[in-house]
């Protein structure tokens, strides 16, 4: 069964960095798209950033200059590249692929950023 595996979140200072990163695996499958999303406490979740084929990527604004989306090998494996991260960055982070058959999503990562 195709499970998604995330690494890499945690607890970081004001202006530090981390970088996140979701493996898909179990089986063949056709990747559309691969992005992650965010919700913070009482807040929607939201779209932080997304990669289509190999090099189109969209950002959500308030990430826009900070983050870098990029894939490995433009099937596999998605990263979040997160720099001067911000107190207002602290959310459960989400991997998410969409297939040609439907969408997958990760269980989710901490990251917290103190001030």
């Amino acid at each position: 069964q195709v499970q998604l595996v995330e690494s890499g979140g945690g607890l970081v200072q004001a202006g530090g960095s981390l970088r996140l990163s979701c493996a898909a695996s179990g089986g063949l499958i056709s990747i559309r798209a691969m992005g992650w999303y965010r919700q913070a406490p009482g807040k929607q979740r939201e779209l932080v950033a997304v990669i289509t084929g190999a090099v189109r990527t969209n950002y959500a604004d308030s990430v826009k200059g900070r983050f870098t989306i990029s894939r490995e090998n433009g099937k596999d494996t998605v990263y979040l590249q997160m720099n001067s991260l911000k107190p207002e960055d602290t959310a459960v982070y989400y991997c998410n692929v969409r297939t040609i058959a439907r969408d997958y999503w990760g269980q989710g990562t901490q990251v917290t950023v103190s001030s």
